[in-house]
């Protein structure tokens, strides 16, 4: 570990050299402190990882990235670097954006939605916590949501086709579908390589329902206004570009065109009975400006 010293009134700065979590890190690093003056740093978010401000004593941390003591006067940093939808002691949905993970792979532990929705609660209270409901592709913007408490979690996963009445998407897709409205079933089945494909029914083949609308076509694009009615993995994906429409900037599912730099799959909408109240709620993230773009 490379401790970096300092000069007077600089913030203190510690560069990882391997990889680790950050209490052990912080009792190797820090001098002159307890490990009860660690943990206080900790849950007051005095201790920023290449300057975001964290709480959970068991970040991850990977070579090159830089710790930093913020001073006790910093002002504390409760928001999180995306919108937030809604909020309540059994739910938080979030706008998620694009290029960030909704959780952890084997390369990013630690710049994911996730990661950063629990930092957020515990800043509020360090006990809280928060569970996956679902998940949204990496380059896929929009509607996220998370279960507070383990009921709330149990509650979704074990009835999500009742409770979720509607996933949303819009997608800006190569060319123009026909009809410009249609229903696509067919059952995904996925490749030792994790691409999917339509095949016939049978034995690790999972039914896929994909409905769209044509919103506007111009400039050789269309967006779509896409519900689906399953959950299956990359189905919208699958499903365009077995319509002869891939989705812009979807390479790995025969897209040859990338007009903003990713993939155009927008998460917009998500319908939804609230576990305690009973009642029909629905969150809508707007469209993104670059989506517009692609048809000037």
């Amino acid at each position: 570990m490379d401790h970096k010293n300092n000069r007077r009134g600089e913030v203190p700065a510690y560069t990882v050299s391997e990889p680790t979590t950050l209490l052990p890190f912080l009792l190797t690093s820090v001098k002159g402190k307890s490990r009860n003056n660690v943990k206080s740093l900790l849950s007051r978010r005095l201790v920023a990882v290449d300057g975001v401000p964290v709480s959970r004593f068991d970040t991850p941390l990977a070579p090159g990235q830089r710790v930093t003591i913020l001073p006790s006067s910093a002002p504390r940093v409760d928001a999180l670097p995306f919108p937030i939808l809604y909020e309540d002691q059994h739910l938080i949905v979030v706008n998620k954006p694009a290029k960030l993970l909704s959780v952890a792979n084997d390369k990013e532990k630690v710049r994911t939605a996730y990661h950063m929705v629990t930092d957020y609660v515990k800043s509020k209270r360090v006990n809280d916590r928060i569970f996956v409901l679902h998940r949204l592709d990496r380059d896929t913007s929009g509607v996220l949501m998370f279960a507070r408490d383990p009921e709330t979690k149990e509650l979704f996963q074990s009835h999500w086709n009742d409770m979720v009445t509607r996933r949303g998407y819009l997608a800006v897709a190569e060319g123009v579908p026909k009809p410009d409205r249609d229903t696509i079933r067919s059952f995904l089945v996925e490749t030792d390589t994790h691409l999917s494909f339509s095949g016939a029914p049978g034995r690790g083949a999972k039914e896929a329902i994909t409905s769209y609308q044509v919103v506007k076509a111009a400039n050789g694009y269309s967006l779509l206004n896409i519900n689906i009615e399953t959950g299956r993995k990359n189905q919208i994906r699958v499903h365009m570009k077995e319509k002869g429409c891939p989705v812009a900037g979807d390479k790995q599912y025969g897209a040859r065109t990338n007009p903003i730099g990713r993939l155009c799959l927008h998460a917009n909408e998500l319908s939804f009975i609230h576990p305690t109240t009973g009642e029909q709620i629905t969150f809508k993230a707007k469209i993104p400006r670059d989506f517009n773009r692609v048809f000037r």
